[in-house]
């Protein structure tokens, strides 16, 4: 039986065998954690970098459609003016129509009144110009008396 103040039994001194294995253990763990810590980071970068892609899409999207609009604001335009030109033609083209018709009727008018006015002047004449009878061959040609000239003249609006 031993004194209580005997030396301690001395560790067994670890076997470079379980050191060997301890120190493999922690340089796994640290690539284990080196790896996850690499997948981690390629994660964030993946993300990072589909918002950026995403952003730089919206922004080519977002001009894209600036840009289809304001073209559809220039062919607005131009359709828009081509159709102004044509309701201008198609205006002037009306009011010539008009005008030439209104003077065709005035020269019709024209052509009547010295019509009317010739037979007036050829029944004003003289009774000693004709050697006939002039009331009864006017009546039968013209079917009526010359005692008073009628004038029919039309005026037409638009």
């Amino acid at each position: 039986m031993g004194s209580k103040c005997s030396k301690p039994e001395p560790e067994p001194e670890p076997d470079n065998d379980d050191l060997e294995k301890e120190r493999k253990r922690k340089l796994l763990l640290a690539k284990q954690r080196q790896i996850a810590r690499m997948k981690a980071a390629r994660k964030i970068q993946a993300w990072w970098r589909g918002t950026l892609v995403r952003r730089t899409l919206l922004a080519a999207a977002l001009r894209a459609w600036m840009i289809q609009c304001w073209w559809r604001t220039v062919l607005w335009r131009k359709l828009y003016m081509r159709r102004k030109n044509l309701l201008k033609m198609y205006v002037m083209e009306e009011q010539a129509a008009v005008k030439l018709q209104s003077w065709v009727r005035m020269w019709q008018c024209h052509q009547h009144y010295c019509q009317v006015c010739n037979a007036v002047c050829i029944l004003q004449a003289p009774k000693s110009c004709f050697t006939f009878q002039t009331s009864d061959v006017s009546q039968a040609l013209y079917g009526g008396a010359f005692n008073q000239p009628e004038f029919h003249i039309e005026i037409l609006s638009i």
